[in-house]
């Protein structure tokens, strides 16, 4: 079992402003029914890495998680497209889509209504990719084909 990395607010904070540069020039599909996708990234100075990934459901293909992870295990933002409300720590439930935004002590266990000025198209999937590539401040992306299902 892998160890859990915890970072006070600060850092995490800092982590996610970051910014990331892809870490290769693999070309990637944007994943179809049942599959997952997850490309290395990096700081402009090569001494954070990081991960952007990108699952999809099997039946429902409107249900897509999109991370970005620090550390291997840390997970800095997470945005979910479709699924069942979250309960977050403190009982409130935050219905889908919603983003977790890593919290100390919590990890990514809490989650919050998507931010309107930044996620602006609530049906159209590559938007919503590109506006999370945005938010984690990904500004060299890792190179994705969206394909048909995107």
């Amino acid at each position: 079992m892998m160890a859990e990395i915890h970072l006070i607010q600060a850092e995490a904070d800092a982590l996610l402003a970051m910014e990331k540069h892809r870490a290769d020039e693999e070309m990637r599909l944007f994943p179809t029914g049942g599959e997952a996708i997850s490309a290395p990234l990096q700081s402009v100075d090569k001494r954070e890495v990081f991960l952007l990934d990108i699952s999809r459901g099997r039946i429902n293909l409107a249900k897509i998680k999109m991370q970005n992870r620090a550390r291997q295990v840390v997970v800095l933002a997470r945005l979910d497209l479709v699924g069942p409300p979250h309960r977050n720590p403190d009982g409130e439930d935050i219905s889908c889509p919603h983003i977790h935004i890593y919290r100390e002590d919590f990890g990514d266990k809490y989650a919050f209504a998507l931010p309107s000025d930044i996620f602006t198209d609530q049906n159209d999937i590559w938007t919503k990719y590109q506006e999370f590539l945005q938010f984690c401040n990904i500004t060299l992306p890792p190179n994705v084909d969206k394909g048909l299902y995107a």
